[in-house]
């Protein structure tokens, strides 16, 4: 008989929070119990702005996810997004000083504390995560796992991430508030990746655009691992807020016109039909002059994602081309436009390999939310980030005897 362990994710994004709670096998499998999305209060491009709000939003997605799932949740794994992310790549090396000359996993745990201690992390940061890209024994590189392998000296080449304290610390506070104690705090594009990136792509080279209400989250992987990270303020609320200052509307309006007519070539979509002017709760626009404005503010999203590539000669560093995410790659004739700019493959990634309660999650939207299950499912006993966990387990023990008692 497998053995079942429950996994919870919470992704707090400008737009909604959706806490999926999912039942994981001795073999990776996912299978997921309870799914609760609300509209996102209290966030702006992926920032708490009012923790209140912000408290409320996430208590009731807790909630309905508990009610369809018939779960308790008691802790969770979250996502972190914002401008004020950032990542560098780095290298560490030990000696391997033992007789036998054989590397050991205590001898990777020394390599990354030393790449991690090179950096002069300021006060005002916190360390998210610590990952390894490739390491070297004795000078041969390229190798992927190290451990049995012998050799007088370990290099390992890393991607540090950093983010703000006190961002990271206002979302501590939302989760924690509600009695949420979190298991790791995962970097979205990250999370995203696991849900919508094959392997093979991967290790080719790719870069992967989750495209949100707020922030456009940026990771490119090269040789099976991260290679760069970045985040864009800049998404699905400005578009909506063009298409409102251009048109004249409310910002629902746009909001929902953007979600049913919106394309950003029309062309390739066969909509070439539809009625020249088109009408949402009383207010009508042209069809147009609609998907002009939202193709202008989409082609400019591509373009800043290839800005924040890490060298020019991006056709040579990811061949594989692009997937898009998040709630905007949902735009018809989004991965079209993106083969014109890039003249690379695109395609839009939808999460895959999860089964049970699926129908809603099976949407470019929640590749965070399945991706920060299968993060968890693939580091839970690899955790980066320790500093805000300090005093979980006496507040779970504490938690217990209340139960006990009461």
């Amino acid at each position: 008989m497998k053995k079942r362990t429950t996994l919870v994710s919470i992704d707090v994004g400008t737009t909604k929070v959706c806490t999926t709670i999912a039942d994981v096998n001795d073999g990776g499998v996912i299978r997921v119990a309870g799914v609760g999305v609300t509209p996102s209060n209290g966030l702006h491009k992926g920032l708490v702005v009012n923790i209140s709000e912000a408290k409320g939003s996430i208590l009731e997605s807790i909630r309905k996810a508990e009610q369809a799932s018939g779960y308790k949740v008691e802790s969770a794994y979250v996502g972190v997004t914002g401008r004020h992310v950032s990542s560098l790549n780095n290298r560490g090396v030990v000696a391997i000083t033992r007789n036998d000359r054989l590397v050991r996993p205590d001898d990777l745990r020394r390599v990354l504390t030393c790449a991690q201690s090179v950096i002069k992390t300021p006060s005002d940061r916190k360390l998210l995560h610590v990952i390894p890209r490739n390491y070297a024994v004795d000078g041969q590189v390229g190798v992927k796992n190290p451990v049995g392998m012998h050799g007088f000296r370990l290099d390992v080449e890393t991607h540090v991430i950093t983010a703000a304290t006190t961002s990271v610390q206002n979302l501590v506070k939302c989760i924690r508030g509600i009695g949420i104690d979190i298991e790791d705090l995962i970097l979205e594009p990250l999370a995203s990746g696991e849900a919508v990136l094959t392997e093979d792509e991967k290790e080719v080279g790719i870069i992967l655009a989750d495209i949100g209400g707020g922030t456009t989250d940026i990771a490119v992987f090269k040789d099976g691992s991260i290679w760069h990270t970045a985040i864009l303020p800049v998404a699905g609320y400005q578009l909506t807020r063009d298409v409102a200052i251009g048109l004249g509307l409310p910002f629902d309006v746009a909001e929902e016109m953007k979600k049913r007519y919106g394309s950003v070539m029309p062309v390739y979509e066969s909509k070439i039909e539809t009625p020249g002017t088109i009408s949402e709760d009383g207010h009508g626009v042209s069809y147009q002059d609609l998907c002009d404005i939202i193709r202008a503010r989409v082609e400019e999203i591509i373009r800043l994602i290839l800005l924040e590539m890490p060298r020019s000669e991006y056709e040579t560093l990811v061949p594989a081309g692009l997937v898009l995410t998040g709630g905007t790659a949902n735009l018809s004739g989004i991965d079209a436009l993106g083969r014109d700019i890039l003249k690379l493959p695109v395609r839009v990634g939808i999460p895959t390999n999860i089964y049970g309660i699926t129908d809603t999650l099976r949407d470019p939207a929640y590749a965070t939310s399945v991706g920060l299950l299968l993060w968890g499912t693939k580091h839970k006993d690899t955790q980066t980030w320790k500093s805000y966990r300090f005093g979980a387990g006496l507040r779970h023990l504490i938690s217990r005897i209340k139960n006990l008692f009461f």
